[in-house]
């Protein structure tokens, strides 16, 4: 397995420079809000086999989740479902991103973003890293953080609207969600704009009308 490491950051922290990784979680989902996490890693401590987050078995998340929230920068941010439908998903996500440096305790000096895009409006430099939670230390500390954040989320909202599964498929469109949309419904935390929920709401309306 090939692993994130600090090329992107070394000689950016060798000048002394503040560098924040930046990704967001939860493109893909059904339901549910998309979640960007920016860190700032300290050089003295950087937490061994650091990964992207999907590649991380969950109680390994959940444990470098939290040593990074006790010896790193950490800023969230995120965009609801009604921006989500409103401004589309990929916008949607470069906002969280700014959201989520904006709320950094420290002002970085520069910013590590995964993707090909950057978010309008960062407050410092920014390079985007295709693959980047798979190539940056820093931006997969972001993915793992932003990941153990949205999932808290979804298992929350899970308790509010059993049937969903959102406590496992963490609001991806699973065989069990879709037949849950099916028998019980579209919720508000569903992404209207998302073609198979905005398929089951036209259906309900043509069956109404």
């Amino acid at each position: 397995m090939d692993w994130p490491d600090d090329s992107y950051e070394s000689a950016l922290w060798a000048q002394g420079r503040r560098i924040a990784g930046v990704d967001e979680v939860g493109r893909g989902p059904l339901a549910g809000p998309v979640v960007a996490a920016a860190v700032i890693l300290d050089p003295a401590c950087v937490p061994p086999r650091l990964n992207d987050s999907k590649r991380l078995q969950s109680k390994r998340r959940a444990r470098l989740s939290a040593w990074l929230r006790e010896c790193a920068w950490v800023g969230i941010g995120m965009a609801s479902v009604e921006e989500i439908d409103r401004i589309n998903i990929l916008q949607a996500s470069l906002l969280a991103m700014r959201r989520a440096v904006a709320e950094l305790p420290l002002a970085p000096d520069h910013a590590l973003v995964d993707g090909r895009f950057l978010p309008e409006g960062l407050p410092c430099d920014a390079t985007p890293v295709i693959g980047g939670d798979g190539r940056s230390v820093s931006i997969a500390a972001a993915s793992i953080v932003a990941k153990t954040w949205r999932d808290r989320i979804m298992r929350d909202l899970a308790q509010h609207h059993p049937g969903y599964g959102w406590e496992t498929n963490v609001g991806y469109g699973s065989k069990s969600h879709m037949l849950a949309l099916q028998n019980l419904g579209v919720t508000p935390h569903h992404r209207r704009s998302f073609k198979p929920v905005h398929n089951i709401l036209w259906q309900a309306k043509s069956t109404s009308g």
